[in-house]
């Protein structure tokens, strides 16, 4: 779990969308880190109280409004952003109440999704997100250059970043490149 390697040992962090608590509990249990969730499905809430974990059902769309300002190390959105109605408004809210926020999500501009939509004329899949575009939730294409971008615009400071190819393997990102070979994309906020 490349997250992992942004988080540091005894933090305490907010996952939001956690699904089922995957994430959260290998960070608690190997980064000894004090977790929370949030999570809109009541699968995924059942599945993190079935894992110990400190999870609530909410919907993301309306803000951090219970939580006061800085008052988590870490916030964690993890493959969630494309989901979400205002993408702006949650990044800002995870800077809010976190010191950092950290933001990953699957690379629409990965080299066979432009390959896929050239040759077959289909929405593509992005890789690492199975889903269908029919399939609900929708998710909205994001790039890493829309990241960058989005990010720039809004006055964002991304502090790091992580990029992983084919197979999850971390790469080595040089600019032109990062928008093709990218599958999954990590980035660190403050």
């Amino acid at each position: 779990m490349a997250i992992a390697d942004f988080i540091e040992t005894g933090e305490k962090v907010l996952d939001l969308g956690c699904g089922d608590g995957t994430l959260l509990r290998y960070l608690i249990d190997a980064r000894q880190i004090t977790g929370r969730g949030v999570e809109l499905s009541e699968p995924g809430v059942l599945a993190c109280v079935r894992k110990g974990l400190s999870v609530r059902q909410g919907n993301l769309d309306e803000g951090l409004g219970d939580y006061p300002d800085k008052s988590f190390d870490t916030v964690i959105l993890s493959q969630t952003l494309p989901y979400l109605d205002d993408p702006s408004l949650i990044v800002c809210e995870m800077l809010r109440v976190g010191r950092r926020a950290i933001v990953s999500f699957a690379n629409w501009g990965h080299w066979r999704c432009r390959l896929d939509l050239l040759l077959t004329g289909r929405a593509p899949q992005a890789p690492g997100l199975p889903q269908p575009w029919h399939a609900a939730p929708r998710a909205r294409p994001l790039t890493v250059r829309d990241f960058i971008e989005f990010c720039a615009r809004e006055q964002i400071t991304i502090t790091r970043s992580i990029y992983l190819g084919e197979a999850n393997r971390a790469l080595r990102a040089a600019r032109l490149g990062e928008n093709l070979r990218v599958s999954i994309a990590i980035f660190e906020l403050r």
